[in-house]
């Protein structure tokens, strides 16, 4: 293993912490779907898909040397700088995580790797081209590409099927689920999982522990697959709930299309090279396949606050990053007190998260969407009578009273037919 001096020791490890947080933030993307819809149950789902993150992870090296060699110069870069960056990605991780909101993990280092690197060295570090070209691009054009094959993909299913018995075709796009669910969660691997790596190597060039221009050492790529895999198993259950049930309501055909365009579009980039961010391209599926079903409707409350996050995920990183970067420079204290700030902030926000537990017991909750009823709904709901003998709900009281049927003493009640004579 190459030397690792101690400031090197604390950005490796804040590292797989951020990859750990990017493996429960992004566990919806892939089984999302497939809890929501019953074709797996949540624990063997996150399970299974903490397994293919570790998979996936040795399969490739392309994204990681993309991080690592293409977005930042490497020359002038600091392992404060690193530091920094991981702090704004992690900060931001949790908060949206917090909220409930699927953001970019990916995006999130992108932006704070920048931020602190603007706030190190200036602009002149930061490769311009690479960020339009395999960054900003791809993050516009590949929720675009998803959702449209999403959504035609969820139209043929279901015009092929419109004959067939809906209980064999139902069975059978909940096993297609799985499949399709275990290739996004090894797509997952190869593509964020190689992020961790890309800035773990950035990290021991900076430190001079490698020459500049290598690939991930063994180590590195053990490491991060595992982190990203226990991060995966914990389950991020609060965007799987806003993934699974606040987008849209899914039915099998609709979950597989999903997951089958999300994936294919997620392997290819990692092909190429293109540093994508699996949550935009899984939402982007989703809500394709939300309007790929007739009647289908997308949430698009929920959608707007995802795409806000999603707007703000660059800059609030990078601002972020940027401050951090600043005290780390000032010393060896500067570097403790990030660290310290970062071990704080975590705890605060894991503390405020028990007020409302969400797990595998109640992801899947219909009164969790977030979703208000709309307009229609309330005012059919208050103006439709009860039935005779039934409780009916009083809202605004809160009251709840019982409606009997009136008997042959009551006075509201209609007078007997006389007796025949």
């Amino acid at each position: 293993m190459e030397h690792i001096t101690l400031l090197l020791a604390i950005v490796v490890v804040t590292a797989l912490v951020f990859d750990f947080t990017n493996g429960f933030h992004d566990t919806a993307n892939a089984m999302a779907t497939t809890i929501s819809t019953g074709a797996l149950k949540p624990k063997t789902a996150v399970a299974m898909s903490a397994v293919l993150n570790l998979v996936g992870a040795f399969l490739s090296v392309e994204v990681a040397n993309t991080i690592s060699k293409g977005l930042v110069n490497e020359e002038g870069i600091q392992p404060e700088v690193i530091l920094a960056a991981l702090v704004g990605a992690i900060l931001w991780n949790l908060v949206t995580w917090l909220v409930g909101l699927p953001s970019s993990s990916s995006h999130a280092l992108m932006g704070g790797l920048i931020g602190a690197t603007v706030a190190s060295i200036g602009f002149s570090g930061v490769n311009g081209d690479v960020v339009v070209t395999k960054v900003l691009l791809p993050a516009i054009a590949a929720p675009i590409v998803a959702g449209l094959a999403a959504m035609f993909a969820a139209r043929l299913t279901y015009r092929l099927d419109r004959n067939a018995d809906a209980k064999t075709t139902e069975k059978g796009y909940r096993a297609g689920q799985i499949a399709s669910a275990g290739l996004v969660s090894l797509a997952h691997g190869t593509n964020d999982a190689q992020k961790t790596m890309g800035i773990i190597t950035l990290a021991l060039v900076a430190g001079g522990a490698l020459v500049p221009g290598s690939n991930p050492p063994l180590w590195v790529i053990v490491s991060a697959g595992t982190a990203i895999a226990l991060g995966t198993y914990l389950g991020g259950w609060r965007i799987i709930r806003t993934m699974g049930k606040g987008l849209t309501d899914l039915q099998p055909q609709q979950g597989f299309a999903a997951q089958t365009s999300a994936a294919t579009v997620i392997l290819a980039s990692s092909n190429l090279g293109y540093s994508l961010s699996t949550t935009h391209v899984c939402s982007g599926g989703v809500m394709g396949a939300g309007l790929g079903r007739k009647g289908g409707v997308v949430r698009w409350s929920t959608a707007t606050r995802m795409f806000v996050a999603w707007g703000l995920t660059l800059p609030a990183a990078g601002l972020v990053a940027a401050g951090a970067e600043f005290v780390a420079r000032q010393g060896d204290w500067g570097v403790y007190l990030v660290a310290g700030f970062l071990v704080a902030s975590c705890l605060g926000i894991w503390l405020y998260s028990r007020r409302q537990v969400v797990d595998h017991t109640n992801v899947n909750d219909d009164d969790t969407t977030g979703e208000p009823a709309g307009v229609v709904t309330t005012a059919i709901a208050a103006v439709t009578p009860p039935p005779a003998g039934s409780v009916a709900a009083v809202a605004d009281e809160g009251l709840k009273t019982t409606i009997h049927a009136p008997g042959p003493n009551d006075p509201a009640a209609p007078p007997a037919p006389a007796a025949a004579v």
